[in-house]
């Protein structure tokens, strides 16, 4: 029998996201930018929500594409809170917009975004053994440089979310499958991990 970390239940959507996505690090800063306003987005819901409307999410937001995002207007927020696929939230649409412009800006003045992310961990993925916590010192820190470059529904707990989603901390569980494989993924650098 297959041992998975106990979130997962029985749910068909949530166990092939644990098994395929949950905690390999990712290192496309395009893909990490749309994980964490994915994580905005789940404030308040269930992770179970947003998968199921994450293809919705890709559409309305062009591929997640920041430079089509960052030029959003006020009839694309009315034009995605008519749609019933989505989380009709304004201040989460808004904030993916202001998300997005903030990427944006980061990258016109020659800050990529994988890197102030992976930054943050020293490029390799923290390795939790304990209980796992909804936030983390580390997670009000990342918040907070977020914060200062003009991101929204940003706080230290959505942060920590992002952060094990993304794999820049692996908290499987020590007796989960995917713990050891996740463990063996690369560093930023191209390094392989040792188990």
């Amino acid at each position: 029998m297959t041992t998975r970390c106990a979130w997962v239940g029985d749910d068909e959507l949530l166990t092939t996201y644990h098994d395929r996505e949950w905690g390999v690090p990712e290192f496309d800063g395009r893909a990490l930018w749309e994980s964490l306003m994915l994580s905005g987005f789940q404030a308040g819901l269930s992770w179970l929500t947003i998968l199921k409307r994450r293809d919705a999410f890709r559409k309305a937001f062009r591929g997640f594409d920041p430079a089509k995002v960052a030029r959003f207007t006020e009839a694309d927020i009315a034009r995605l809170l008519q749609d019933s696929s989505l989380i009709r939230s304004k201040a989460k649409i808004s904030a993916t917009i202001a998300g997005a412009r903030s990427y944006m800006a980061m990258a016109d003045a020659g800050e990529d975004f994988s890197h102030f992310a992976w930054d943050f961990v020293g490029n390799k993925a923290i390795q939790n053994t304990g209980p796992l916590p909804a936030q983390s010192p580390l997670s009000e820190k990342v918040s907070k440089a977020l914060k200062q470059r003009g991101f929204k529904f940003v706080g230290p707990v959505i942060v920590y979310a992002w952060m094990q989603s993304s794999g820049m901390v692996n908290d499987h569980l020590p007796d989960c499958f995917r713990r050891r494989e996740v463990y063996r993924r690369k560093s930023r650098f191209g390094t392989e991990e040792s188990a």
